[in-house]
This record gives structure tokens, C-alpha cells and sequence, in this order.
């Protein structure tokens, strides 16, 4: 019989549902994995086997088989309060720390019939792009252990590219879904504005951060997405009036069909082209061709495009960066906990004045709604998902936070101008370097445009059939 870890999330809800498998069994399966691999890759920051076991007897029970996460496991980025879990936020500050509450997010995937089998590793307050910290081991890409998983769900993306967890939520507020994603090998997917009612990003300042999913298929992505956008009767919870355009249809079936031809534009300009140099590696231009030159062959539309340079974004997005800093909560003697990058954004936060903070809000939104309309003669417009392959272990600057700061634009380009404009956009593994390493394309979609991204996706996948691809440590019989 094939390993449970070696099919999708869908074949094992499938078995779940044909009572093949029990939730139990299943979270004890990944729980073995965990065991042996968590060590090596460090996905996880807290392991909960006694609450996961408890938790998998109750969905069994008293949870709707009908569901849509019924009985799969997952982990809880360690960003997200889970009440009587330690919740790090990846940080000395609170460490000890444990919530009465758990977030809106959790219980929403709670809700889903979901298990969770403990918390997986972010960086300080999720501020990096890479997940390496001062209270746990850096969490490593499954293809390359001396090389970093991205961040900040570099603990979700990590987990299911060793085969920890079938599939991983994570939160997205300037890449963060997508750059672990294609720093291992993984389908990520960053949700419009308002789509996932808990994570809509209409909460947070300047509507950057979302909440989506992360997996190894396009089709699992969208069971994902399908749990966490939090259903009701068919109707979708939205908790504010503002919501993604579009219907509250349920996005499986747009991956599981993959249909349609569409016009798409192909481009490597970004947001932060006039701050600084932009060196795209060949590797991350082999992947864009790849995906340019299937989707061709598939029949869709291939245009080249470049971005209309605007010197007020790179300002404007840095302002607002140090200013979203300037909440966490460290004052006096405490402030020493926090990391060097850390504790300079909030130090540099807490002196944004009103005017300043109102002054880059306006320009972002000035910036959103010209990148909408450059865009939008386009059903999707291809990318790189990385300027760089992932990074070595340590490459990021520990002490001069402008010198981290731009490492992190000049590896990532293409990711925060789409939080920015609350646009949707999935990262897919279309490549290999010659060491095999991942790299991958992103699509970016029009406003609620999330099915035409899962059927390119699933396009795309047929073809290419990267859910095929292992990394080493998937077998953990090369461990002993």
C-alpha cells in the first residue's frame, strides 16, 4: 500500500471520507514524520501529539464528515494564537507565552474539520522573508539543508515539502506565502483582499496581510483555500462589507478542471526596480521561459510587458514596513529581546508621524490602483517567484538592518507590490537547478481572480507533474 504522506491531500480526504483511514491514524502518521524529520528541516517550533490525538477523536465524532478539511492534518504558523498552545511569534519577547484565545483564523480552520499537529516556525513578528531565529534551529528548504525555506511560512512550507503535513496555511503580507513556497518546490497562494474572511488583510495596515494556502498540488491549494475561506451553509462568513470581487463559489473544482484560454502577459520589471539593482539569476529566467513556452504550447496568449516605474513605491512601502514594527509590544529593558532587524524597525517605526504614515498610505493606494490598470488587459501576467535561488543559511545581514533590507527586496522583487495592490497570485515549481534546487513562476490574477490562477496552475501542472519531485529526506530510511 502507498504511504499516506505520498498522496495529495485530496486522495486523503478521499480516504477519509471512504472511512479507509481515520483522522487518528492519520495524524499519527505525520506525527512519526515529524519525529524523524523535524529535526533536520525544523518546520516545527511546538509539536502538540497529546492535542492532536485528542483533537483527531473529536473530528471523528462530533465534526461534520461533510466538512471540507475533515480529519487532515495541518500546523498552526506560529503568528496565529492557538488557546493552551505556546504561540513564540519567533521571538525571545514572549517566549512562554500562552493565549487563552485562539485566533479567528484557527478557529475557522478548526471549524473545517482540520487537526492541527502544533505550530510551524516563523521568523520575529513575521517580518523577514527567511525563518531564522534567536529561539529556534532555521528552518531549512527540505532541497538544500544549507539552504533557508523563505519566510515567513517557512515552517508551513517546509512541513509539506518533507512530507511532514499534507498541507500547511500560512499569512502573506509581502511574499510570505510565496517565497517559501518557491523556495520549496511548493504551490503557494496569496488570496485576494477580502477573499479569506479571517485573514482578509482589510485588519492590518495598509490591507497588506492575508491569509492562504500552501501545498504541493494546485488542486490541494484550493482545498485548502476552500477550508480556510470559512463556509457556512454555502455561504461565505464574511466578517467586513468589503470582500474580494467575484462569487462565493468553492475554487476545487476550477483545479480539479483546468480549463480555459487565456491572454497572458509575461514580465521581470517590479515595483523596486529605481531603489535598487535587480540581477535576476539565469535559473529564476529559465523558469519564466519554461512556463512562458508551455503555456504557449497550450494555446494561451504570450505578450512581454514591463512595468511603468513609479519612484514613490520603494518610500512608501518602507514607511509603512518600519510603521507596521512600531505595534509590537516591547518597551524599555525588553527592547534588548528583540532581534537587530527587529528592534531597529520599531525604533525607526515609533518616529513615523502621522503625516508621514498618511503620505505613503496615499501613495500606495495611488499605486495600487495604477498596477490594477496596467495589468488589466491581461487575464494573468507571469513572473519570476524569485530574483535569486534560495539563500544560503546566515546569508542575511544580522547587524545593518538597510543592508538585510535590501538583500530581502533584491531576492524577493516581485512579491510585495501584490500585497500592495490586494491582488491574487500563486507560485508554482516549474524548475530545477542543476544542484536541485526549486525555482518557480508567479501568476498574478485581476481582482478576485483566483479560479483562472488555480486552472493555469493546473495546466501548467499536467504538464510539468512537479508533484512527482521528492527531495531527499522525503525517504526517511536515507536518515538512518
Amino acid at each position: 500500500m502507498t504511504d499516506l504522506h505520498e498522496l495529495t491531500a485530496l486522495d486523503q480526504w478521499n480516504l477519509l471520507q471512504r472511512g479507509e483511514v481515520t483522522p487518528l491514524e492519520l495524524a499519527d502518521h505525520y506525527l512519526e514524520r515529524i519525529e524523524a524529520l523535524n529535526p533536520l528541516v525544523g518546520a516545527f517550533v511546538t509539536v502538540t501529539p497529546d492535542a492532536a490525538r485528542e483533537r483527531a477523536e473529536l473530528v471523528r465524532t462530533s465534526v461534520p464528515r461533510s466538512a471540507p478539511l475533515w480529519g487532515l492534518p495541518i500546523g498552526d504558523k506560529d503568528l496565529w494564537q492557538r488557546a493552551g498552545v505556546p504561540t513564540g511569534f519567533g521571538s525571545r519577547l514572549l517566549a512562554g507565552y500562552v493565549p487563552e484565545e485562539s485566533d479567528e483564523i484557527v478557529q475557522d480552520l478548526d471549524a473545517a474539520g482540520a487537526v492541527s499537529l502544533g505550530k510551524t516556525g516563523a521568523p520575529e513578528f513575521g517580518l523577514p522573508c527567511y525563518t531564522e531565529t534567536l529561539v529556534a534551529p532555521p528552518v531549512r528548504t527540505p532541497w538544500g539543508l544549507e539552504r533557508g525555506a523563505g519566510g515567513s511560512s517557512g515552517g508551513a512550507a517546509a512541513a509539506v515539502a518533507s512530507g511532514m503535513l499534507p498541507f500547511a496555511p500560512g499569512s502573506d503580507g509581502g511574499g510570505s506565502i510565496r517565497i517559501p513556497a518557491a523556495a520549496c518546490g511548493l504551490v503557494g497562494l496569496k488570496p485576494s483582499r477580502g477573499r479569506v474572511p479571517s485573514g482578509s488583510g482589510l485588519e492590518s495596515l495598509g490591507g497588506l496581510v492575508v491569509d492562504g494556502p500552501i501545498a504541493r498540488t494546485v488542486e490541494d491549494a484550493a482545498l485548502l483555500l476552500d477550508g480556510m475561506i470559512a463556509r457556512r451553509n454555502g455561504r461565505v462568513d464574511h466578517r467586513f462589507a468589503v470582500v474580494a470581487p467575484g462569487d462565493d463559489r468553492a475554487f476545487l473544482g476550477a483545479a480539479v478542471r483546468g480549463e480555459g484560454r487565456y491572454q497572458l502577459g509575461v514580465m521581470t520589471t517590479s515595483a523596486w526596480d529605481l531603489d535598487y539593482e535587480i540581477d535576476l539569476d539565469p535559473d529564476a529566467l529559465a523558469a519564466l521561459d519554461r512556463a512562458a513556452d508551455e503555456f504557449a504550447a497550450l494555446g494561451h496568449g504570450i505578450e512581454q510587458i514591463a512595468l511603468t516605474p513609479d519612484p514613490t513605491y520603494g518610500p512608501a512601502f518602507i514607511t509603512l514596513w518600519k510603521a507596521g514594527a512600531a505595534r509590537i509590544p516591547a518597551e524599555g529593558e525588553a527592547m534588548a529581546l528583540l532581534e537587530p532587524l527587529t528592534r531597529w524597525l520599531v525604533e525607526q517605526g515609533r518616529a513615523v508621524g502621522a503625516r508621514e504614515l498618511g503620505a505613503a498610505l496615499a501613495a500606495l493606494t495611488a499605486y495600487e490602483r495604477s498596477l490594477i490598470r496596467q495589468l488589466s488587459t491581461f487575464d494573468a501576467v507571469l513572473t519570476p517567484a524569485l530574483a535569486m535561488t534560495p539563500r544560503p543559511l546566515g546569508w542575511y545581514d544580522a547587524e545593518d538592518a538597510e543592508h538585510n533590507f535590501a538583500q530581502q527586496v533584491q531576492y524577493t522583487p516581485f512579491t510585495s507590490m501584490l500585497n500592495v495592490s490586494g491582488l491574487p497570485a500563486i507560485t508554482l515549481p516549474v524548475w530545477q537547478t542543476s544542484d536541485g534546487l526549486p525555482m518557480g513562476v508567479q501568476l498574478i490574477g485581476r481582482p478576485g481572480g483566483e479560479a483562472v490562477l488555480l486552472s493555469l496552475g493546473a495546466q501548467l501542472q499536467r504538464r510539468i507533474h512537479w508533484q512527482d519531485r521528492r527531495p531527499a529526506v522525503w525517504d526517511t530510511a536515507n536518515l538512518r
